[in-house]
């Protein structure tokens, strides 16, 4: 690639023209999907951060209440993944990309119309069981047509998901200004033009199964017979319980050090996040590819995960150098737990189509799916109790050291997972094995 600087100033003329490049030496299909990603992040994310305002404000919903929509919306996606990758297998990754970009249209438009709990129950299972059908679907699907630059595929797949997250909640604070219904119905428009676009402009593609004819049952009990896959995804539980602390340790943290300006705050971590996954995605993935390969990668990207936690511990409140030093060490941390993301991300997505054996892979997408939005869930809880006693306790470092910890754990499982071969595809790991 072209350098990005000219004396010491960066040209974004050479990146954008990189960038263009990279995006087009990719087939159509490749690229209709990673817009379509854009599409599906900047559709929901206009709408879901203000979810819950919108139910506890106008529509004065109890607090319980707003927990069981918001549980179920995450259930029906989380709980689903296993059965949306294996219907990705089944009927074909197109038809469950439409599907589920439909089913969402069809939810967040029953938004625009829901005032009883009821109404909105189904429209946030709805929405939650669509992003359960496309989601594994659409990853296999670009492992599929990405073929042997899958992790380039996915790095690039990831700015544009970064990109879409990033503009959603932006394009959303103006549209909550006239109505959230307002933005309901554009959520939902999105929604229902990526349904047409992918019906219509995006090829067919099914994947192999293993053993022809073979039972849902069997097609599940291949995958969790899979020894190298299920370490590999119970490792990297510890890697997602560190990098969704974006979403609740740290604007938690915000909200402790600077309660009158929490929202800035929170939303400047979001922007530091957002950028460096699309200024500095092809960069990362490229500089670990040239160095590393896709285990050691891993390796390293949860290390530097764990590593993002350290200015944190070391200055978890204004007590030992003032206010302005912790939100500078959180706004640190926050930059390089995106840093560690956007280095994990494309490998970890390659792994688990070697780790399938380019078989069954939406199926493998579901349960890897499945099995980190499990630990998801119980880490959340986990550090949300934990900060509550670090509280009580006058320890405010606790959780930071302990959240440390896990991301140690992580890099140590994934580092030994690698130097047994168990990161390798199982051809790789038959060929080591017969040549020892």
């Amino acid at each position: 690639m072209d350098s990005l600087y000219h004396g010491d100033r960066p040209d974004w003329g050479v990146a954008m023209r990189g960038f263009v490049t990279e995006f087009r030496s990719f087939g159509w299909p490749s690229r209709l999907l990673m817009i379509n990603q854009f599409g599906i992040n900047l559709g929901f994310y206009l709408l879901m951060p203000y979810l819950a305002g919108y139910l506890a404000g106008p529509l004065g919903l109890a607090a319980w209440a707003i927990g069981l929509v918001l549980g179920v919306r995450n259930f029906s996606q989380q709980g689903m993944f296993i059965v949306g990758g294996t219907l990705a297998d089944r009927i074909g990754y197109k038809q469950l990309i439409v599907g589920g970009c439909l089913l969402r249209t069809a939810g967040f438009g029953l938004l625009v119309f829901a005032d009883s709990l009821p109404a909105l129950l189904i429209a946030s299972a709805t929405t939650g069981f669509a992003g359960a059908l496309f989601n594994p679907a659409v990853r296999a699907y670009l492992a599929a047509d990405a073929v042997d630059r899958r992790v380039e595929a996915f790095a690039l797949f990831n700015v544009f998901y970064q990109g879409g997250i990033l503009a959603g909640p932006l394009v959303g604070l103006a549209l909550m200004a006239v109505d959230f219904r307002v933005g309901a119905a554009v959520a939902a428009a999105i929604f229902a033009v990526l349904t047409v676009a992918q019906l219509f402009a995006l090829p067919q593609r099914n994947s192999t199964p293993t053993t022809e004819g073979a039972s849902i049952l069997g097609d599940w009990r291949t995958v969790l017979g899979n020894r190298s896959f299920m370490l590999f995804a119970g490792a990297m539980v510890g890697s997602y319980v560190l990098s969704f602390q974006v979403y609740l340790a740290i604007p938690l943290q915000a909200k402790h050090l600077a309660p009158e300006s929490e929202s800035a705050l929170v939303a400047g971590v979001f922007v530091i996040s957002g950028l460096v996954a699309v200024i500095g995605q092809l960069k990362i993935t490229r500089w670990f590819a040239q160095r590393w390969g896709p285990g050691r990668s891993l390796v390293v990207g949860v290390a530097i995960l764990t590593v993002a936690f350290l200015p944190l511990a070391a200055l978890p409140d204004a007590n030992r150098a003032g206010r302005i030093a912790a939100v500078g060490a959180l706004l640190v941390g926050a930059a390089i737990l995106a840093i560690g993301s956007a280095a994990v991300f494309p490998f970890e997505m390659d792994t688990v189509v070697s780790l399938a054996g380019g078989r069954l892979v939406g199926t493998h997408y579901g349960f890897y799916n499945t099995i980190v939005g499990v630990g998801i869930l119980a880490g959340n809880l986990a550090t949300g109790t934990l900060m509550q006693t670090a509280a009580a306790m006058a320890t405010p470092a606790l959780t930071w050291v302990v959240l440390i910890a896990v991301g140690a754990a992580a890099a140590t499982a994934l580092y030994w997972l690698d130097r047994a071969g168990r990161l390798q595809p199982p051809v790789s790991r038959m060929s080591v094995g017969t040549a020892t």
